[in-house]
């Protein structure tokens, strides 16, 4: 066991910093209140910026919801967005015809590629008890050959993302939901078909850990190298070998050495983000990623020109009925369900 397996620890930020071929990402926890007849909150929003509402005030942000909390229609280019539903829901609505409406541990995986205008809504529909939402967003690179590619849409049901379960030889218990990646041959569903995830050997790996009490558990050695950090998100101190892993702050770790998690006490609950580096330059502009300020510059004067296709909903902030299950709709016309 190494002594340098684990480079650095740090705090966490807004957003939570990561390293190539990710770009960021966001742990949104907001405890809503009741819902209304319009799935917004059952309270007064008097005194927040709605539009954009960051603050946190009562337990909750609105964010750029005027009525209801969430993303209303935005643009996407050159990248992925991986959403990870674990409290409340998401309502998705996109440029091309696709919506969908998810939570329980469900996942949605689109890739912008050439680009794409979607919504995030967190429709409130509980109207008897307060609607606690809690998600992740990992923003995970294309790379140059891929940042053109058509859109995709997709969902990983909470049914079909696989499980690992390690017991120590004290009978604690680790569990891990593999959204990307696997473990023990223990395989996550196929990720868009565009992604730097697609290809194994990229060893591009999201996985969601819980931790008992005094639980033990030797994280698996990737077989290149790769960029790897853990973020502990929930819990008290997690050891990463001998170095210890406050609450709320991330370990940088070398994925080619042998790392064994150690939590002393409390549940704790962590975030892996895993995978071969894509080693090309980035170039951002909010929701654009490209790799050079120029190709920036012509993404912005085709979106200008086409809208990415335009907005075929009612509303920027469009939210599906009341009554609906967790559902996938594709531009395709096929259709998915599940139960709420």
């Amino acid at each position: 066991m190494s002594h340098n397996a684990v480079k650095n620890v740090s705090p966490l930020q807004m957003p939570w910093a990561t390293r190539d071929p990710f770009l960021f990402c966001v742990h949104h926890l907001d405890r809503y209140p009741k819902g209304n007849q319009n799935l917004g909150p059952s309270v007064s929003l008097s005194g927040r910026a709605t539009g954009s509402d960051f603050s946190g005030k009562d337990g909750f942000s609105m964010y750029h919801g005027q009525n209801i909390p969430g993303f209303p229609a935005h643009p996407h280019s050159g990248f992925e967005t991986v959403t990870i539903g674990k409290q409340g829901f998401v309502d998705h609505s996109d440029s091309l015809g696709a919506a969908g409406r998810f939570g329980r541990g469900d996942v949605q995986w689109m890739t912008a590629g050439k680009g794409v205008q979607h919504c995030e809504m967190f429709p409130l529909l509980n109207q008897e008890e307060p609607n606690t939402l809690e998600i992740f967003q990992i923003w995970l690179n294309l790379p140059k050959a891929s940042k053109k590619v058509e859109p995709h849409f997709a969902m990983l049901w909470q049914d079909t993302i696989p499980t690992y379960t390690y017991k120590d030889e004290e009978g604690h218990t680790t569990y891990v939901d593999i959204v990307a990646g696997e473990i023990e041959g223990m395989k996550a569903p196929a990720p868009a078909p565009s992604s730097w995830a697609a290809d194994p050997g990229n060893e591009v790996c999201i996985w969601t850990i819980k931790m008992e009490p005094g639980a033990r558990w030797t994280l698996p050695v990737a077989q290149g190298e790769v960029n790897r950090n853990i973020y502990l998100y929930e819990g008290n101190t997690v050891r990463a070998n001998e170095t210890n892993i406050p609450l709320n702050h991330t370990a940088e770790l070398d994925a080619v050495e042998q790392v064994t998690l150690i939590n002393e006490d409390h549940t704790a609950y962590l975030l892996l983000l895993q995978g071969r580096p894509i080693n090309e330059p980035v170039a951002q502009y909010g929701p654009f990623v490209m790799n050079s300020q120029e190709e920036i510059r012509q993404l912005m004067h085709e979106y200008g020109r086409t809208e990415f296709g335009g907005w075929p909903w009612p509303s920027a902030e469009n939210v599906h009925h009341a009554d609906k299950p967790r559902f996938a709709k594709y531009a395709d016309g096929r259709e998915e369900s599940r139960d709420r």
